[in-house]
């Protein structure tokens, strides 16, 4: 029964592990060719935004924007209903912008139909 038990939670975990990895591979967008190019690694740009914005990242991107090469995380803030936008300069490793995501996506469909 004991190990039965034990073998139902590695199987549940395995299950959940998964799925979440799936979730994340999902919502990441970090080209290799731009990844060689930033100074600041994923991990210190994403301790910088959670520093900024405390919660759970729900997306990542690495992309040249404006002139700039940026860190973009996705950032779902606790307590909070909605989610946050939090721009990292990829090279620098401070931050550039904090938007909510309403307004984040008004700005993206302004800039390009510009």
């Amino acid at each position: 029964m004991r190990l039965l038990s034990t073998l139902t939670l590695v199987a549940a975990l395995s299950f959940a592990a998964g799925s979440l990895a799936a979730q994340e591979a999902a919502t990441r967008n970090v080209p290799d060719s731009l990844v060689s190019k930033a100074k600041i690694n994923e991990d210190s740009a994403r301790a910088v935004a959670l520093k900024r914005v405390p919660g759970t990242v729900q997306g990542v991107a690495l992309e040249h924007e404006r002139g700039r090469l940026m860190w973009d995380f996705t950032v779902q803030r606790n307590g909070r209903k909605g989610s946050t936008e939090v721009e990292v300069n990829a090279m620098t490793g401070k931050v550039i912008a904090v938007q909510t995501a309403t307004r984040a996506k008004a700005r993206s469909a302004t800039h390009r139909s510009s």
